[in-house]
């Protein structure tokens, strides 16, 4: 049933009238009567007899006799919420759009008839392959919605052939194995390609393919890729932002079988396919990918479960690599897909930082100054070479924060001590929790009414640049506008992390400034935040062969920026998951967080049987004014303390209680 309540997490035996018994199948939606309320339910499954020994009510109503929730669905589902701590009801809620009756109702357009696969002569693959049965059925038939035959993918030295296993890995994926890699992609990659290429082997061996990215531009990428892989309407995206309708019309299409390839954003990861081969995700570490409603799953926590109890391959993707991937890579669940190192290097640009001892011998400054004089010069010489130049800056908007001129104290909202920014470079300050103005402020402290920048963003960089570059194009890309592309010529992009836009030839330089903001922020993924953001901008650059560079505003020691300087994420990914083990923080151990106010976090605690090696840390302070508390295990007792958890969820709802507590488990955020 469709009742957000713990302790009602089960499912309930109702009778099917006669008038149902054909059209009332498992996977579609019902009415129900419960508790004297008519309320929204799924029909999980059908059976001869009921365990429960009282008087059964039947159901009210068939809603519609589609059965959009389909059996693997259902498992993942089940599974997803019991690993999150959370009800089967609120992961349902995000797997299954709502019902749009006039799509339901629409003609399905006349299934094309499936074209023959000719029997392949595929050699073994490089990679290991999941078991699978040996008696499963191998397809003979490309799935429903193609119309032909699936063109191989190019091999050579570029493409998956610019990786030693690359090869492999497609063949296993031809060959309907189920293969489990990691994948870090060489700077400059068409990364939608490969993806493209790999859901084309999936298809080509009978199977279906889920691929997740991180928001729209990518999602648009990937889906001209796969149009020129597969042909056209061989695919569908699933994403909120497509309205109602579309959602509800391209869900309907991948359940009814007639596409083999869904792509999408976080809305994908729950798709139904038909014999699903392959799921996939590109740039794991976004935090887009982490589900803001309840249970918060992860994208990749996901489509790896569904892997797992699917037998179906899985990759992993992107420039950067995250802990989570490296533990899979060390545990030998997936298996590394990496360049090999000459390769590397004859991709890269060059990377320089700004704070080590040459450059600060050159130009002292250069430990304090915002764009130091290699900065500079690199954008110069890359514009007179009449090539682009990126500028990443971490903060949007004009002067996100500012502090008194005089003592330098933080500028603060006199009526709920928010921060202050300033819109523009006449603007008035304004506060960026509440919206107020104070065009009349004066420092609590000295008395003040002076202000300074004490963090820049984009639109004041650009600004700046403008004036250190006159005559030279400068364009933004952020919030308010996104760009996609950008011409080869001169020009300068002052853009936010994500917002990079893609260059005709590459840029020929890239800026990565104020990395104090990325690098001191209290967060347990500071660094390899950092590090993913830095290596998104610097593909983005041409290799050091035809000029690329690029320039990071922050000390060579550190070793976000080594691993940036020698391009290697596995090195920094297995050197971040090793001090995690040490200290004891996820992914090497299950973490849960329980916010709420103090009474309802300790009453909670006291009714949860947690697990032996339980550590319950805390209290730390949360968002208004609720508190925080932790609780660490080790991994092999992950399912214990998600059930500990839920359970004591379910008897705070039995009792009705008033204040909600919220439980994560796995949380991005720890502090």
């Amino acid at each position: 049933m469709d009742v957000p309540l713990a302790h009602l997490d089960r499912p309930f035996d109702y009778l099917v009238p006669a008038e149902l018994a054909a059209t009332a199948v498992p996977g579609t939606r019902v009415k129900v009567r419960f508790a004297g309320q008519l309320v929204d339910g799924w029909l999980l499954e059908r059976t001869e007899r009921s365990g429960h020994a009282g008087r059964l009510a039947y159901l009210e109503k068939l809603v519609s006799p589609e059965p959009v929730l389909a059996p693997e669905i259902a498992r993942l589902a089940r599974a997803v919420a019991d690993r999150y701590a959370g009800s089967l009801a609120d992961v349902l809620r995000l797997a299954v759009p709502p019902r749009h009756a006039r799509v339901e109702k629409e003609t399905p357009p006349e299934e094309p008839t499936p074209a023959d696969v000719p029997p392949a002569d595929v050699p073994p693959a490089d990679l290991p392959a999941a078991d699978v049965p040996a008696d499963a059925p191998r397809p003979a038939r490309i799935p429903p919605g193609t119309t032909g035959p699936v063109p191989d993918p190019p091999t050579g030295a570029d493409g998956w052939g610019a990786y030693p296993a690359g090869p492999g890995f497609l063949r296993a994926l031809a060959d309907g194995r189920a293969p489990r890699a990691v994948w870090s992609a060489l700077p400059g990659e068409d990364w939608a390609a490969r993806v493209a290429e790999a859901a084309a082997a999936t298809v080509r061996g009978g199977r279906g393919v889920v691929a997740v990215v991180a928001d729209a531009r990518d999602l648009d990428r990937l889906d001209a890729a796969l149009t020129g892989a597969l042909g056209p309407d061989r695919h569908v995206r699933l994403s909120a932002a497509l309205g109602p309708a579309r959602r509800y019309r391209a869900f309907l299409a991948a359940r009814r079988g007639r596409v083999p390839v869904v792509i999408g954003t976080r809305a994908a990861m729950f798709a139904p396919v038909e014999r699903l081969g392959l799921v996939a995700i590109w740039d794991d570490g976004d935090d887009l990918h982490a589900e803001p409603r309840s249970p918060y799953p992860h994208a990749r926590e996901v489509l790896l479960t569904r892997a797992q109890l699917g037998g179906a391959a899985a990759l992993v993707g992107g420039h950067a690599r995250t802990a989570e991937a490296q533990l899979l890579v060390e545990t030998g669940w997936a298996r590394e897909v990496v360049p090999e190192r000459a390769t590397v290097r004859a991709r890269t640009p060059a990377v320089a930082p700004t704070g080590d001892d040459p450059q600060l011998a050159r130009d002292p400054g250069a430990a304090t100054a915002r764009l130091p004089s290699l900065a500079w010069t690199t954008a110069r010489d890359a514009l007179r070479a009449d090539a682009p130049v990126l500028v990443q800056v971490p903060r949007r908007g004009y002067l996100p924060s500012v502090s008194c001129a005089d003592c330098r104290a933080p500028a603060r909202c006199p009526h709920c001590a928010g921060p202050l920014a300033l819109p523009s470079a006449r603007g008035t300050p304004v506060c960026r929790w509440c919206g107020r103005v104070s065009a009349a402020y004066a420092c609590p402290e000295c008395g003040g009414r002076r202000l300074r920048a004490a963090v820049v963003g984009a639109r004041r960089t650009a600004e700046e640049l403008g004036r250190a570059f006159p005559g030279v194009p400068v364009r933004t890309s952020g919030r308010e506008e996104v760009l996609t592309r950008v011409p080869g010529g001169a020009g300068l992009v002052v853009a936010t992390p994500g917002a990079e836009p893609v260059a005709d030839g590459g840029f020929g330089a890239v800026l990565l400034l104020d990395s104090w903001a990325l690098l001191t922020r209290a967060d347990l993924r500071a660094g390899e935040e950092a590090l993913r953001r830095w290596l998104t901008a610097a593909a983005l650059a041409r290799p050091a062969t035809a000029g690329g560079r690029v320039v990071v505003v922050a000390d060579g020691g550190l070793a976000p920026v080594q691993a940036l300087l020698r391009w290697d994420p596995a090195w920094f990914a297995a050197r971040e998951l090793a001090e995690r083990r040490e200290l004891g923080f996820p992914p090497a151990v299950r973490m849960a967080s329980v916010t709420g106010t103090a009474p309802a976090v300790a009453g909670l605690l006291a009714e949860a049987r947690l697990p032996e090696q339980a550590e319950v840390l805390g209290p730390v302070p949360a968002d208004d004014d609720r508190e925080r508390m932790l609780i660490r295990v080790p991994r092999s007792r992950a399912a214990a303390l998600a059930e500990a958890l839920h359970v004591a969820a379910g008897v705070r709802a039995a009792r009705k209680a008033a204040d909600p507590v919220r439980v994560q488990v796995d949380p991005l955020e720890l502090f």
